[in-house]
């Protein structure tokens, strides 16, 4: 039964952990949500969300959803503005990414 308890909760733990994301404090501060700006990333580009992060950047309103987006072998970087949902960049993701 101990064990049980314990499979249980090592599970919960590892979904509610799925659901975070880098910078999910500043998401009172976004007019767009995170299921929101994902939808508009994959508008911009088709594949499998990798990476996502919500962070404070020069460029838009300051405030910005970045994704990495993997189809195939390439990755792609789009940014999203948190508060006006516009794309800021779409482009391949470099050796160097950030």
């Amino acid at each position: 039964m101990k064990q049980t308890a314990t499979f249980t909760l090592i599970a919960l733990l590892s979904a509610s952990a799925a659901f975070a994301y880098t910078g999910s404090e500043l998401a009172k501060k976004a007019n767009i949500t995170m299921p929101e700006a994902q939808k508009i990333a994959l508008k911009a580009y088709e594949g499998k969300i990798i990476d996502q992060e919500l962070e404070k950047e020069v460029g838009g309103s300051g405030l910005r959803y970045s994704f990495v987006i993997k189809q195939g072998k390439v990755s792609h970087e789009v940014g999203i503005d948190a508060k006006d949902g516009k794309i800021l960049e779409n482009k391949v993701e470099g050796p160097n990414a950030d």
